[in-house]
């Protein structure tokens, strides 16, 4: 029966001594016993100022969590390191549990202090975090249960802050395939800028007025019959661009939901299992291109950073990514990247953090992040792609078009050495008339949709089909 009582003040054996109190009163009453009556208000007073002084000097801790490996790939494991270290002398038993995210499951316990604490009072405990799914994961506080010495009474507490555990996507290995290119000696690729003379690329070209005399090619002159310079450009290391589709009605499904499905919770990213099969294209794209001594170039379909909407992003406005820093970069970006949503969908997106909200040890987005900037495939994405043009490759990785936005993104083909688009829909059957668009524009296209291999979907860039007017669906089978 004291087990239904309210426990949130006092424990079972606080509510036993109160009722004794209550017993002793009664008894004291009948029989006028003194000695019952002082029993009475001990047993009850006992418990009730036991409470009141765990809640006015409650123990203080100082709570201390690093994550090692500090940011992790999907399906990969960290160890959270949790140091907790009492400030005041007071204290009794303590249970402390961690908090965490429902995807996680249930959170860890430990009882303060730990069997191995330490000399200066600290105690020291491990676990591990797993996800599926890329995102930032709130860890902590470590909620608290203070109860004193005599077992009586107990209070709630929170301990520590909040910190940020960061899942990226992990990409696929894909294999060798045109899109890399051709390479020149040791990775590098010649680009049509001017640059001053090397051994390995001097071309000539005809005199013209003005020119001086010291780039006279007296070779080349006497080979031609006339006067001929040396025209030289530069060796330069090539910079694959990717344009990365993020508009949420391009990536719409049955409904759109969030990635726990079943789960709500503050973590949750607004996507759909398209838009997650394309981020996994273009942090595996992005590895793949490094690997081949490209930089990459992140930009969305309305030529904006293309991380610049992400909360995990370390430099939002950051479009150029080379070697190993920069894909740690590109992999925490992609980490909390949602889609954008349209005006009449944003009531529907999960709760999330905002694109300005402060997050321990990330930049913080500068101003609001407008919803459309320009249009999708439109003018400014021509602008922002001519300005590097013919540096290397263009990989699209959009979500289902329509035939004038195909038509629109068919014109940015020129603009790379080579061009590959994948379309990520959910009936890949259906986008026929918007890959040929594309093809007599100059792209290799390819749909598929969230099931489809990923590796199929990059090798079938080198298939006749995928570059020319094809008769035959183009369509990936779902992976089994």
């Amino acid at each position: 029966m004291l087990e239904k009582l309210p426990s949130n003040v006092l424990t079972v054996r606080g509510w036993g001594l109160c009722a004794s109190g209550v017993v002793a009163l009664v008894a004291a009453e009948m029989l006028g016993r003194r000695d019952l009556l002082h029993l009475g208000f001990f047993l009850i007073l006992f418990p009730l100022l036991a409470a009141l002084a765990l809640h006015l000097l409650k123990p203080r801790f100082v709570v201390g969590r690093a994550f090692h490996p500090a940011s992790i790939e999907t399906s990969a494991t960290t160890t959270v390191r949790l140091t907790v270290r009492r400030s005041g002398a007071l204290g009794g038993s303590i249970t402390m549990t961690e908090q965490l995210p429902e995807r996680f499951g249930q959170a860890p316990s430990f009882n303060y202090p730990s069997s191995v604490a330490g000399r200066s009072g600290r105690s020291l405990y491990e676990y591990r975090l797993r996800s599926d799914h890329r995102g930032l994961y709130r860890v902590g506080p470590v909620s608290a249960e203070f109860s004193d010495p005599f077992g009586l009474s107990h209070h709630h507490h929170t301990l520590g802050d909040v910190d940020r555990l960061t899942v990226t996507p992990a990409p696929e290995q894909l294999p060798v395939t045109s899109v890399s290119g051709s390479r020149g000696t040791e990775g590098v690729m010649a680009t049509r800028t001017q640059a001053n003379p090397s051994n390995d690329d001097v071309m000539t070209r005809e005199y013209r007025h003005g020119d001086p005399m010291r780039r006279v090619h007296w070779p080349a002159t006497a080979r031609q019959g006339e006067l001929m310079v040396r025209q030289e450009e530069s060796v330069t290391t090539p910079q694959a661009t990717i344009i990365m589709d993020q508009r949420a009605k391009a990536f719409s499904s049955n409904a759109f939901t969030s990635l726990a499905e079943s789960i709500s919770t503050k973590d949750d990213l607004f996507s759909t299992a398209n838009f997650e099969w394309a981020v996994t294209a273009v942090v595996s794209a992005a590895h793949h291109l490094v690997d081949h001594h490209y930089s990459i170039r992140l930009l969305d379909s309305r030529a904006a950073a293309g991380l610049r909407r992400s909360v995990s992003a370390p430099l939002p406005e950051q479009e150029e990514f080379a070697g190993a820093a920069g894909l740690h970069n590109l992999a925490e970006g992609l980490a909390a990247l949602e889609l954008e949503p349209d005006s009449s969908q944003s009531k529907i997106a999960p709760n999330r953090p905002a694109a300005g909200s402060s997050i321990p040890g990330r930049a913080a987005i500068s101003g609001p992040v407008p919803a459309a900037a320009a249009d999708a495939f439109s003018d400014a994405l021509m602008d922002a792609l001519a300005a590097n043009r013919l540096r290397g490759p263009l990989v699209a990785v959009t979500g289902k078009l329509s035939r004038a936005e195909a038509t629109e993104l068919a014109a940015a083909a020129e603009f790379g050495s080579h061009a590959f688009a994948l379309l990520v829909t959910d009936r890949p059957d259906e986008a026929q008339p918007e890959l040929d668009i594309l093809r007599t524009g100059g792209w290799r296209a390819v749909a598929v949709n969230s099931r489809s291999s990923l590796a199929a979907a990059w090798s079938h860039y080198d298939a006749p089909h995928a570059h020319s007017r094809p008769t035959v669906r183009t369509s990936l089978g779902a992976a089994q």
